[in-house]
């Protein structure tokens, strides 16, 4: 992945990473997990600083969350993570998900609407030989 951001920089491209404060097994495992793929820190976001940005963003990649991207958090009062804060990457132009299978619901037990928006692509399978292909 940082070699596809770096690419994308090299081409004049904004590219920035934004992270969910609980994503991951423990806090701050994805930062730790993007500094070891060799993504500068800079271009690294926590999402209370990325999520306004998300409506003017042309196209956003999203490997392997559910609840984190769930715009059911915001819109469905019977979801039972209704409230919660999450990365509003649905309101980009086009959304990119990659996830091993579409059956996974996360913590809400749920499938993610977000998955059936028209503005999003599903890709199954492993994240890093997608991104490697």
């Amino acid at each position: 992945i940082a070699e596809i951001a770096k690419k994308l920089k090299e081409e004049g491209k904004n590219v920035r990473f934004g992270i969910h404060p609980v994503a991951g097994r423990m806090p701050g495992q994805l930062n730790v997990l993007l500094a070891e793929a060799g993504v500068p820190y800079d271009m690294v976001f926590e999402m209370e600083d990325i999520n306004e940005e998300f409506a003017e963003t042309d196209v956003t990649l999203v490997i392997g969350a559910s609840d984190t991207v769930s715009s059911a958090d915001e819109d469905d009062p019977k979801c039972s993570i209704y409230g919660m804060p999450v990365l509003r990457v649905w309101k980009s132009g086009h959304v990119f998900v990659l996830k091993r299978s579409i059956g996974n619901t996360g913590y809400a037990g749920m499938q993610n609407p977000i998955l059936f928006k028209e503005n999003v692509d599903v890709l199954l399978g492993d994240a890093k030989d997608s991104c490697d292909a």
